[in-house]
């Protein structure tokens, strides 16, 4: 009994020991510390935005404006330039409301980061009238925004965390929600410059034939959203 035990509490031991390794070196660090604004600030701002976001709870909170799009405190950007990376977060938004998370953005002065940068919608698909604008449901949430929906559409109500994971690597991009690869795309081939050319986007050089290198984004859209365990790879 006492070597059952002692065999037991070994491999008990090396169990823990290795799942604590693989949560170790599966490579993504924190680039949110949930405490403070570390390592983001407002676009093409050289701070943090003094109003319409907040840190508490252990979460990034856009603050509703209550005037719609016009937010209080604009876009936030993640102020390191990546290429090729793994982004992992959470959201929940406010009933009614609109968001999104930008990759590669580029800081052109007097232009809205959008115009430069492909976007993962978050929104409440119940009650914004987005989720009926747009084609074939592109508008909804974990969709590239108003190019390709996201199948399934699996996104949780407002109110409700759900978890995303964006991968970038030599132009492909694949959009994860809740579990599920919902949106896959490839930038710089002729299918994504057909895609452009024949959408809102076609007159914006910097979407049209987005950077190899450039920001992530969290967009101020006017509502409460909130972003938690903001965590990223680098490929």
């Amino acid at each position: 009994m006492k070597l059952f035990k002692i065999i037991f509490s070994c491999v008990l031991v090396v169990g823990l020991v290795t799942s604590c390794k693989s949560k170790k070196d599966d490579g993504f660090v924190s680039i949110f510390d949930g405490k403070t604004t570390t390592g983001w600030r407002g676009y093409n701002k050289p701070t943090f935005p003094a109003a319409g976001w907040e840190v508490v709870d252990g979460t990034l909170h856009c603050i509703e404006s209550g005037t719609g799009e016009a937010g209080n405190g604009g876009d936030l950007i993640y102020d390191k330039k990546l290429s090729n990376f793994e982004l992992d977060l959470e959201w929940k938004i406010g009933k009614g409301g609109n968001s999104g998370v930008f990759i590669l953005a580029q800081e052109i002065p007097n232009e809205p980061i959008w115009k430069s940068a492909p976007e993962m919608q978050l929104l409440d698909n119940e009650n914004h009238p987005d989720a009926k604008l747009g084609e074939n449901g592109d508008r909804m949430a974990g969709s590239l925004y108003d190019l390709i929906p996201a199948k399934p559409q699996n996104t949780k109500s407002f109110g409700q965390w759900n978890h995303i994971h964006i991968l970038v690597y030599q132009g492909t991009v694949v959009y994860s929600q809740n579990g599920k690869n919902v949106v896959e795309y490839h930038l710089w081939t002729e299918d994504w410059k057909k895609m452009i050319a024949n959408s809102k986007f076609k007159d914006f050089e910097w979407f049209a034939n987005p950077a190899k290198e450039g920001y992530i984004g969290l967009q101020d859209h006017g509502s409460d959203v909130w972003f938690r365990n903001i965590k990223l790879k680098l490929l």
